[in-house]
């Protein structure tokens, strides 16, 4: 009964922080519960793994990161698409809405970072993680998380830039 309740604090305390980073990336609700879900499923069958309780969120946002490249991987290696739904993967072009900037041009523009600084900069920004937890979590060296950070932030900046301005250019490899 103690491990049944452990694991629904676990996830009563995890769920929306875990589900807001798996959205970030993904930027599909589905796949996002699809991903949190499995995100505690290997913690069901791994958790008891973990020695020190106090990284339970590093190793959580850890398997979600890594669960999240995993299925990446696979799709890029077996696409799958369907005719009819090809046309939801476009990006939707919408009008300017009075110049100025909300979160969802923000996260729109985050979602349009590659994968390399996406996941840096949403765990920074989204989801209040320090650089060592974001180390940890994307198994990286700390230097190599400020740098991607440095560079996502760049990039999300000429996106944004423009974004207002109007002008669609793409961003310049650093």
């Amino acid at each position: 009964m103690a491990e049944t309740a452990d694991f629904e604090s676990l996830v009563t305390r995890y769920y929306e922080a875990l589900y807001q980073f798996a959205f970030s990336l993904t930027r599909n609700e589905a796949e996002a519960c699809d991903l949190t879900q499995q995100t505690f499923c290997v913690w069901a069958a791994k958790g008891h793994q973990l020695r020190d309780a106090s990284k339970v969120k590093t190793w959580l946002f850890t398997t979600l990161h890594r669960e999240f490249l995993g299925a990446r991987r696979r799709q890029t290696r077996f696409p799958h698409v369907e005719l009819e739904h090809a046309g939801a993967d476009l990006p939707a072009v919408s009008p300017d809405v009075g110049g100025g900037l909300d979160a969802a041009q923000a996260l729109q523009a985050l979602a349009q970072l590659e994968d390399l600084y996406q996941a840096p900069v949403a765990l920074f920004y989204l989801q209040d993680c320090s650089y060592n937890e974001i180390a940890e979590i994307l198994g990286v060296p700390l230097g190599t998380v400020k740098s991607r950070l440095t560079r996502g932030l760049g990039r999300l900046h000429q996106l944004l830039i423009g974004r207002t301005t109007g002008a669609r250019s793409k961003p310049t490899n650093l």
